[in-house]
C-alpha cells in the first residue's frame, strides 16, 4: 500500500476515536452529575482520559508517520510506543481516582444513586459506540501494524466489559429500592465502580509490560528464531546467525549474517542478498532489512 495512504487511514481511525471519546464523555458526565451515580462517574472520568489517550494516539500516529532523518535514521516509530505508554499511565491515574471514591462512599460518606432510565441509557450507548471504534481501531492496527491503533483497540474493547459491570451495579441498586430482602445491593454502585477499576488495572499492567518491551527494544516473540531456520533452508546460504530484530512503532528491523560460497561473483552474492530480504519480508510484511553476507569456503572434495 502507498505509505501516505496508510498513514491516511491511520489518521482517520485514531480521528474517529477522538471524536467518539468526545462525545461519549459529554454523555455521561451529564447524566452522572444528574443522577449521582459513582459508576457513571468514574466511567465518565474514564472517558475523559480516553480522550485524553485518543488525541495522544492521533498526533502519534501523525509524527510516526514521518520518515527518517539524520537524527532518526530509525524513523519516527517509537512515539507510537511512548503514546501508548503515556497513556498506560492515565489509566493507572484513572484507577486511583476510581478506587479512592468507591471506597469513600462504601465506608465514609454513603451518597444516594438515582438510577433513572437515562443512567441504563448512557452505558448502552457508552456500549455500542466503544464497540463500534474499537472495530475500526482494530482493523487498522492489524492493517498497518500499528501499536498505538492496537492499545486504542484494546482499551475500548475493555471499556465494554466495565460498562457492562456499572449497569449491573444499577440494576442492583433498583432491586435494593423495591425489593426489601435485597436492601444488601444498595451499594452495588459503588462495588461496581471498583470492579471497573479492577478491569482497568489488569488491561493498564497489560498494555504497559508490552509498550515497555517496545520502548526496551525486545524482540518479537519467535520472530528471530523463524527467521533463521527460513534462511538456512534457502538454497546457496550455508548459515544464518547474530540475527537481531527491533520494532519501532509500526516498523520492523531485521539484521541477519549469513554464509555463503566465497568462490561466487560478486553479483552472484548480492543476488542472494536480495532473495534473503525478499524471503525474510514474507515473514515480517515490510520489515527493513540488512543482510550481511560472509564468505565460507567450499568443502574440499577428498576425491581431487
Amino acid at each position: 500500500m502507498n505509505p501516505s495512504l496508510a498513514e491516511q487511514e491511520k489518521t482517520q481511525a485514531a480521528l474517529s476515536s477522538v471524536i467518539a471519546a468526545v462525545g461519549l464523555t459529554t454523555f455521561k458526565i451529564i447524566v452522572g452529575v444528574l443522577t449521582g451515580s459513582l459508576g457513571i462517574l468514574a466511567e465518565a472520568a474514564h472517558s475523559g482520559l480516553d480522550l485524553v489517550a485518543a488525541l495522544v494516539t492521533f498526533l502519534a500516529v501523525r509524527l510516526a508517520g514521518k520518515p527518517a532523518d539524520q537524527e532518526h535514521p530509525y524513523g519516527h516509530g517509537k512515539i507510537e510506543n511512548l503514546s501508548a505508554l503515556f497513556e498506560t499511565l492515565l489509566l493507572l491515574i484513572t484507577c486511583a481516582w476510581i478506587i479512592y471514591e468507591a471506597i469513600q462512599r462504601l465506608f465514609v460518606k454513603p451518597v444516594e444513586v438515582d438510577a433513572s432510565i437515562w443512567a441504563f441509557v448512557v452505558m448502552a450507548v457508552s456500549i455500542v459506540v466503544d464497540f463500534t471504534r474499537s472495530r475500526i481501531l482494530a482493523r487498522a492496527a492489524k492493517k498497518h501494524r500499528s501499536q498505538a491503533l492496537e492499545a486504542d483497540a484494546l482499551h475500548f474493547s475493555t471499556d465494554i466489559w466495565s460498562s457492562t459491570v456499572v449497569i449491573f451495579g444499577l440494576i442492583g441498586v433498583v432491586l435494593a429500592e423495591r425489593l426489601a430482602p435485597l436492601k444488601f445491593l444498595r451499594n452495588a454502585d459503588s462495588v461496581a465502580a471498583l470492579g471497573v477499576a479492577v478491569i482497568v488495572v489488569y488491561v493498564s499492567l497489560q498494555l504497559g509490560k508490552r509498550t515497555v518491551q517496545a520502548l526496551l527494544d525486545s524482540a518479537p516473540e519467535g520472530l528471530a528464531e523463524k527467521i533463521q531456520t527460513t534462511v538456512e533452508a534457502l538454497p546457496g546460504v550455508t548459515d544464518c546467525h547474530h540475527v537481531r530484530v527491533r520494532a519501532s512503532g509500526p516498523h520492523v528491523f531485521v539484521d541477519v549474517h549469513v554464509l555463503v560460497d566465497g568462490n561466487q561473483a560478486l553479483s552472484q552474492a548480492h543476488a542472494l542478498t536480495e532473495v534473503i530480504e525478499q524471503t525474510i519480508q514474507v515473514i515480517a510484511p515490510g520489515a527493513d532489512v540488512t543482510v550481511h553476507p560472509e564468505p565460507v569456503e567450499p568443502p574440499i572434495d577428498p576425491g581431487i
